[in-house]
């Protein structure tokens, strides 16, 4: 292994504002680097937005990282997860129980808390849901050879001691940031903003650059409620984005309509894909990744968006399943 590589794969902490860290938390995902913990100083503790992945060796890198910021884990006053995802929740357990702190989340973690309580039941799900949109029976007989007996990432499931809902505050030494609720990405998200300084905590809603993931399955629209919240949070205006991923970035209004930019003409690409006939979901994902022979990591991540695609254009008249025996099948509504 190389210097840089090396250096990559350990924790860090960035001093960004007076009071404000950034912990630099390594991942084991191809593409996804590092998740960004958030370091917030409150009176004689801080307050630590979102937690990293639980694996190996994992809370030893944010000691790691809390150590650079002159802090130990009992440090920590209150835990806030923006949202129930297991490379922002993962470590609560050994956070709550370490720090002796209250952790708070909102109320629609079942996402993932269930699938922290049954891996299986999940993998079956996905499984059908793979099925139903026409991934073939030996590309769904290699995924789940490959996903059975693996972790979710989660140590323990804890439960939040409060919900965060639209009028909680969490008070630091910044000022008290408030809670918007934001779903698209995951239906437990929420962006925590500070009206005077500016500061958004964006979580996975706006990163610094264009990335698109939805939960399925668990809202009724994914896609139309990411676009609802980038409108809820380019409204408030904030100068200054904390993001899970990647670098803090100034031009906040920017990466709203890049999104909103990013999300309109994917869709129009699950249009273009259907008006030579009627196709299943995975029949779309080459059109919608630009790649006739997509590698099987991303059709598992590009079927997921594609069928939010579809779920977004059938609730507006747009698209309609077409009636037979087997997978789904879509066509545009003339």
């Amino acid at each position: 292994m190389t210097d840089a590589r090396r250096r990559r794969d350990l924790a860090r902490a960035d001093r960004i504002l007076p009071g404000v860290w950034r912990l630099r938390l390594p991942l084991p995902w191809p593409g996804v680097p590092h998740v960004n913990a958030w370091v917030i100083a409150a009176g004689t503790g801080v307050v630590l937005v979102d937690t990293g992945l639980d694996e190996p060796g994992a809370l030893s890198q944010l000691e790691r990282a809390l150590d650079q910021a002159g802090l130990r884990l009992q440090h920590i006053r209150l835990l806030v997860c923006t949202h129930a995802h297991s490379d922002h929740y993962g470590l609560a357990g050994p956070i709550v129980d370490a720090a002796r702190c209250e952790l708070w989340m909102h109320p629609n973690h079942r996402h993932m808390t269930g699938v922290a309580q049954d891996p299986d039941r999940r993998l079956q799900r996905r499984l059908e849901v793979a099925r139903q949109s026409g991934v073939p029976e030996e590309a769904l007989k290699q995924y789940a050879e490959s996903q059975r007996g693996r972790g979710v990432g989660i140590a323990r499931v804890v439960l939040p001691d409060r919900d965060l809902l639209p009028g909680v505050q969490i008070d630091t030494d910044l000022g008290p940031f408030d809670v918007y609720e934001t779903p698209g990405h995951a239906p437990s998200h929420v962006c925590l903003h500070q009206p005077e300084s500016g500061v958004l905590v964006s979580g996975d809603h706006l990163l610094g650059r264009v990335s698109l993931y939805y939960d399925y399955g668990y809202t009724p629209d994914p896609a139309g409620e990411f676009l609802d919240s980038l409108d809820v949070v380019d409204a408030l205006g904030a100068g200054l984005c904390l993001a899970g991923h990647g670098r803090p970035f100034r031009d906040v209004h920017e990466h709203v309509e890049a999104n909103r930019r990013e999300v309109h003409e994917r869709i129009e690409r699950v249009q273009q894909a259907l008006r030579d006939g009627a196709k299943t979901a995975f029949e779309v994902v080459p059109h919608l990744l630009g790649d006739p022979d997509p590698p099987p990591m991303m059709i598992n991540w590009a079927l997921s968006e594609t069928l939010c695609y579809l779920r977004y254009l059938e609730r507006r008249d747009g698209v309609e399943r077409v009636e037979q025996e087997g997978p789904d099948r879509w066509a545009l509504v003339v």
